[in-house]
């Protein structure tokens, strides 16, 4: 695996690259970011992985400074499951004049649901994946469903500007007890852990009840948010929305999903899962 670390040496480096895919990652690499890769190597001739803690995602209070960095556990990670390149700039090297002047703004969207909670978040997303996408140039991109919103954001700016990159949805990548992959869920401790499956539990069962015709959905986001509490969980949201726009749900519509963020102590969970009826 070739290590790049400056955008004149990454683009020298695609000239000659032919088909390749493209997957994001902020580092720390767990079994669903090497799910995206797998499906990287499945849609390309070479697979370029991107490790850049973007300081724009993180809000006030938020955990920039503490992520965790593990660069080298990363690489060997990377090597195993066969990639071509490893993107690995620096700040200085994606934000040159230290403060970002043009920014993606995204649309009303990015501040609803995990971005009422996180102002600003999702411009940060969106301006430096389009950085990468502008850097790699490549033809395909691998994004991970559980960061549902995220997708959705991504999918529509590159629609509307015409970026020339086809993006892969790979499907949330699960402990066996159910636990949606991420790399936070280092920050839990044991009970946290033992407790944290119950997230994906209350949305399963919101799925099976609009699967059978239920279309309250006020009273199943309530119940949910409701046995969360119960068991110690601060609910940010348990939200019903159109699957396809990410707009408010209502009855009768047949392609949903339901998304929702809690803490439990200092971490924060994110999950949904897709309805169709």
């Amino acid at each position: 695996m070739e290590i790049i670390r400056t955008i004149a040496e990454l683009r020298q480096w695609r000239r000659e690259a032919g088909r390749v895919a493209l997957v994001p990652t902020m580092g720390n690499l767990h079994q669903g970011h090497l799910a995206l890769v797998r499906e990287a190597r499945e849609a390309a001739d070479r697979v370029v992985v991107s490790i850049f803690v973007n300081r724009l995602q993180f809000g006030q209070g938020e955990d920039f400074g503490a992520y965790p960095r593990t660069f080298d556990a990363d690489c060997a990670k990377l090597i195993e499951a066969g990639v071509d390149v490893l993107f690995f700039p620096d700040e200085k090297e994606l934000y040159p004049r230290v403060k970002q002047d043009f920014n993606v703004e995204p649309p009303h969207v990015q501040d609803e649901l995990c971005g009422m909670f996180r102002p600003g978040h999702f411009r940060g997303v969106a301006t430096v994946v389009c950085k990468l996408f502008n850097i790699v140039q490549p033809d395909v991109a691998c994004f991970g469903k559980k960061d549902y919103q995220q997708l959705h954001i991504i999918r529509a700016m590159t629609e509307d500007l015409n970026i020339p990159v086809t993006l892969i949805p790979v499907d949330t990548g699960r402990a066996g007890d159910g636990l949606a992959l991420s790399s936070r869920n280092g920050y839990l401790s044991e009970a946290e852990r033992a407790e944290a499956p119950r997230l994906y539990r209350c949305l399963s069962l919101m799925r099976e009840r609009l699967q059978d015709g239920v279309q309250d959905y006020a009273t199943l986001e309530g119940d949910a948010r409701a046995t969360l509490e119960r068991h110690g969980w601060v609910v940010d949201y348990v939200e019903v929305r159109q699957a396809d726009s990410l707009e408010i749900a209502h009855a009768g519509e047949k392609h949903l999903v339901v998304l929702a963020a809690a803490r439990l102590g200092r971490t924060r969970l994110i999950d949904n899962v897709e309805i169709a009826r």
